[in-house]
């Protein structure tokens, strides 16, 4: 890979740092990213506490195999690539178990009018996301709320990118199927 093709981050002299085993610079970096790498885990896992311990095992993880980081990425998305792969294990572990929508986004909405039928829209989709069949959730919110391409998808889950294309069809069938068929509650 030429030069130019590698990705030039704004972290570079603590990843260097971190690559010589720092641990102030390994504190910082984990100060940096600890934050979206949680939610990132969250998302997919479901459980705090389990967020929680897969974030910190894979910074332990990336420290350990930082020489292997080639800056072909930003530090971060290798990072994330990282918890989300350690958070998918975690899922295949007890079978994609997943966390209630509104815990996972953490979504607050005003009380007017206008945000009030917007809360009952967002409801009636977590409640539908909640009745999708466990491998539809898992690539949704791979693919639309990680915004992982499906290629990038299709080795998370070892199979084919076509496969997440069409289950993410699927999932956005049964979406729409499921909120038409939900009564309203107004």
């Amino acid at each position: 890979m030429s030069k130019e093709n590698f990705y030039n981050n704004i972290h570079q002299d603590l990843i260097n740092q971190c690559r010589t085993g720092d641990s102030n610079a390994q504190f910082e970096i984990y100060r940096l990213y600890y934050k979206a790498m949680y939610n990132a885990s969250l998302r997919i896992v479901g459980d705090e506490q389990e967020a929680e311990d897969i974030m910190q095992e894979s910074f332990f993880k990336a420290f350990d195999k930082i020489s292997t980081y080639r800056n072909e990425v930003s530090f971060g998305a290798w990072l994330r690539r990282i918890v989300v792969n350690s958070s998918i294990d975690a899922l295949k572990k007890r079978r994609l178990s997943f966390m209630p929508i509104e815990e996972a986004y953490n979504v607050k909405v005003e009380s007017t009018e206008e945000s009030d039928y917007n809360a009952e829209t967002l409801e009636r989709v977590k409640d539908a996301i909640e009745k999708l069949p466990e491998g539809y959730k898992l690539v949704l919110t791979l693919h639309l709320i990680e915004e992982y391409e499906h290629e990038e998808i299709a080795c998370m889950l070892s199979i084919t990118a076509s496969t997440s294309r069409s289950q993410l069809a699927r999932a956005k069938q049964k979406l729409i199927e499921i909120i038409k068929n939900k009564p309203k509650t107004k």
